[in-house]
């Protein structure tokens, strides 16, 4: 009996032994299973991290092309604003011309008083002009010239040596309209 009770214990520790044994193994199983879930996890959350990243660098990129693209067209439209009315001017400036031809080769002993009826046309028409933005390239002669901004039209000596190169009479005169160059200054050049 003794014997059968030895057999029946060590049976038990055996059965004890390979059932720890089991749960170990399956703890170890559960423990690998936990790691690669975790690792899974991990992964999907850095793929959902990269993917929140590259969505928000699309996002500000999108938002300063639209930023750059609606200060731009601002611009363009208050420039646009601006010059609204050049043709319409620049037809103008050709009456001034002709106004300004009157008045030289009109001889002061011809009728005064129409003289001054055209005098005050004349300025009344440069008001309104000027209020729209039109500025008149005045006093240039003595000035460098700047290509920008005038025509040469001929190159003459420059009567002193102060004068070379740069404006020495004015054909005719330039306007500005805002910031922009309606018409260049047509002027001649001393050498």
């Amino acid at each position: 009996m003794e014997e059968k009770e030895n057999l029946e214990q060590e049976e038990m520790i055996d059965a004890s032994q390979t059932a720890n044994e089991e749960n170990a193994g399956e703890e170890k199983d559960n423990i690998e299973g936990k790691s690669n879930s975790e690792e899974k996890a991990l992964s999907i959350e850095e793929k959902l991290g990269n993917e929140n990243k590259e969505l928000k660098e699309k996002y500000l990129r999108l938002y300063s092309e639209f930023e750059n693209y609606r200060r731009r067209t601002a611009k363009e439209r208050l420039d646009l604003i601006k010059t609204a009315s050049e043709d319409v001017i620049q037809e103008m400036i050709l009456v001034l011309d002709d106004f300004e031809r009157a008045f030289k080769a009109e001889d002061k002993d011809n009728g005064e008083k129409s003289s001054e009826g055209r005098q005050l046309i004349y300025n009344k028409m440069v008001k309104i002009l000027a209020s729209k933005g039109l500025k008149s390239m005045d006093e240039l002669v003595g000035e460098n010239f700047d290509a920008d901004r005038h025509e040469a039209i001929t190159q003459i000596p420059a009567p002193s040596e102060d004068l070379k190169g740069k404006i020495v009479d004015v054909i005719e005169r330039g306007y500005l309209l805002g910031d922009k160059v309606i018409r260049y200054a047509k002027v001649v050049i001393g050498n």
